[in-house]
């Protein structure tokens, strides 16, 4: 799928500043390249920088107005909204045009209305007459000696957006180069460009152009993503040598590029890129938690208790209220001694979720052994794993033992109060 770029405000206009199971119930712990014409960047601002997301449509640029409300006439006259029957007349909503006559750059009024013509058909999906009217704008401007390589890059950029959106990659790499030579180094034509090329399967010349645009905002992750899967294809096609076929990438002057820097940046960017760093945030996060949670039953199985609880709660401090770090680290206060801590572990872990057997099992083992022992307590726990799960042949076992010493315990109580 080609790759999409966020929707940017017109240049001209304002700125718009995105768990371990234990082994046993109580025991231990190649893309396809996208396809012609299959989605598009949106269109150029000179002002607003290019953000990215995982799906939207090609916008071309707009302008944005305040909008005033219109008032109805009838026959040159303010028109009474009560009626002759004393009900109010509903007014169908009246719609607003003024923002048709933004400014755009240095365009006279009449061209800058037709470039925001299309800019709005394009904004509602009507890309074969947006890109009428950009031509229109095209054309105009050379009848009247209009030269502002800025207005008339963003005009062929936004008719490339055009193209691309309606599958045309020719002619949007044809609109692409001739934007390029009026403003070199202008992101958004690159980006479509190199999303037209690689939709062709000319895979060298999107490459160059992707790293191009790289040069200039390193922030695009399609960008980043469109090298990965084209490096591989590249690879494929050509061995290990591919790099000897590619054509010169083009260095971006440093004052280029600082210049792209220097852009102040809206709050739809910002909000992409802050989107995008907290699910980076997660990715790592999640991917730590899972070596660590593995190392952890790793060492369980080789005896090593002490390091394996070392490792669980470093897993708890990434997901507090994972229960099975809980249980998993109870087993091995367990087998280290440390029937308080295991109890403490097993509390936790029925908060998280009160039915857990394992939660239930080894906090009557805690019982069990603590210094005190405290045998009506681990009788209790043990009832409760086998009325969860009365096949748990371990807690019927256990359950026999526990009342043993529940019963020698009670006796033994029983025979000192009498003899005081």
């Amino acid at each position: 799928m080609l790759l999409r770029l966020d929707r940017v405000n017109n240049e001209e206009g304002a700125r718009v500043c995105t768990h371990c199971r234990g082994s046993a119930v109580m025991g231990n712990a190649q893309e396809k390249p996208p396809r012609s014409g299959g989605g598009g960047v949106r269109s150029d601002s000179s002002t607003a920088r290019s953000g990215m997301r995982s799906q939207g449509g090609v916008s071309a640029e707009k302008t944005q107005t305040p909008r005033a409300p219109e008032k109805r006439y009838a026959n040159g006259t303010p028109r009474d909204n009560n009626r002759a029957d004393g009900q109010q007349e509903q007014e169908s909503p009246a719609v607003d045009t003024s923002y048709l006559d933004a400014p755009a750059g240095a365009l006279p009024p009449h061209l800058a209305r037709i470039k925001n013509e299309g800019n709005d058909l394009f904004k509602h999906g009507q890309f074969a007459d947006a890109l009428e009217k950009y031509t229109q704008a095209i054309e105009e401007c050379a009848k009247e000696g209009i030269d502002s390589p800025e207005d008339l890059c963003i005009l062929y950029s936004n008719r490339a957006a055009c193209y691309l959106k309606d599958g045309n990659s020719s002619d949007c790499i044809q609109d692409c180069t001739k934007a390029l030579e009026l403003q070199p180094y202008a992101l958004k034509p690159l980006l479509r460009r190199a999303m037209a090329y690689e939709s062709l399967e000319r895979y060298r010349k999107a490459y160059v152009d992707y790293k191009t645009v790289l040069q200039l905002d390193t922030g695009i992750q399609a960008a980043h993503d469109s090298v990965n899967r084209i490096t591989k294809m590249l690879i494929d096609l050509d061995g290990p040598e591919w790099r000897e076929k590619l054509p010169e990438i083009p260095a971006v002057p440093l004052s280029v590029q600082q210049q792209h820097r220097e852009k102040p940046v809206s709050i739809e960017l910002a909000q992409v890129r802050a989107t995008r760093a907290a699910q980076e945030e997660a990715r790592r996060k999640e991917a730590r938690f899972t070596s660590l949670k593995r190392e952890g039953n790793d060492l369980v199985k080789k005896g090593n208790f002490q390091e394996a609880l070392e490792k669980y709660s470093e897993c708890l401090t990434l997901k507090p209220d994972e229960c099975a770090l809980y249980t998993n680290r109870a087993i091995c206060s367990l087998k280290l001694g440390h029937f308080k801590e295991a109890k403490q572990d097993c509390d936790s872990a029925l908060q998280v979720e009160p039915d857990n057997k394992k939660a239930f099992y080894r906090r009557a083992l805690a019982y069990k052994g603590l210094e005190v022992p405290d045998y009506l307590s681990a009788s209790s726990d043990l009832q409760e794993v086998l009325q969860l799960d009365p096949n748990v042949l371990e807690a019927e076992q256990e359950l026999e033992v526990v009342t043993g010493l529940l019963r020698q315990s009670l006796m033994d109580n029983s025979a000192q109060t009498q003899r005081v």
